[in-house]
């Protein structure tokens, strides 16, 4: 089982990099295929709760191949991890067989959430370099998200996303409708930062109010 998933990662690799000239480089040379390698082991530990073996085995992968897999990642087969440096993914992230994945990827979270807190992509996904994708939501199959776009929604599949943030132009090869793409009412996060700060502002000014005129009344 061990040997036909890595014949399945190298013959991946060997389909959508022109540059792989033969399997055997794939398998010396290719530092993507290396992490996947390393990955899968550490995954088995993880999952049979051995946590500080698992991190410690990722950590060397990290150190390597430059592309940091949490051992808590589930990841698909056929996967292709290009050139690779600074690739992160997160640990609930799932990465749907077929997927290929540049350098500078991140498949991460917001840092707030508990349990499940990074992404979920589906087959034949394509991020390009130095794209991010963060947030537990789903990205359909056949989708694209292009080079550094931040995508912080679900997309659905067959869909091409570009942009900070992201926003489907394409989908199932037919161009989205300019006028459906509102480029100028985006919610602002600072905006919407500010907005919840001023309420909590004006909540404490209440309750203060409302301490210091109960005082009075005492006296």
């Amino acid at each position: 089982m061990l040997f036909k998933g890595l014949r399945q990662d190298i013959a991946a690799i060997r389909e959508r990099d022109p540059a792989a000239r033969n399997a055997l480089e794939v398998l010396l040379l290719y530092s993507g295929l290396h992490a996947l390698m390393l990955h899968r082991p550490a995954h088995w530990l993880y999952r049979h709760r051995l946590f500080f073996p698992a991190r410690l085995l990722s950590q060397l992968a990290r150190f390597l191949t430059g592309v940091e897999i949490h051992p808590g990642a589930q990841m698909g087969r056929g996967i292709l991890i290009d050139h690779g440096s600074g690739v992160v993914i997160g640990e609930t992230a799932v990465v749907g067989d077929g997927c290929t994945i540049y350098q500078g990827v991140t498949l991460g979270g917001t840092g707030k959430e508990k349990g499940k807190r990074h992404p979920t992509l589906g087959k034949n996904v394509l991020v390009g370099a130095g794209a991010r994708i963060l947030g537990p939501f789903e990205v359909g199959d056949n989708c694209k998200v292009a080079a550094n776009a931040v995508l912080l929604e679900p997309l659905k599949e067959n869909s091409t996303a570009v942009g900070v943030p992201a926003r489907a132009v394409r989908v199932a090869g037919k161009r989205v409708d300019a006028n459906q793409l509102d480029q100028v009412h985006i919610p602002d996060p600072v905006a919407q930062e500010l907005c919840r700060l001023r309420m909590q502002i004006e909540q404490l000014e209440s309750k203060i109010k409302r301490l210091e005129e109960e005082k009075n009344e005492d006296l």
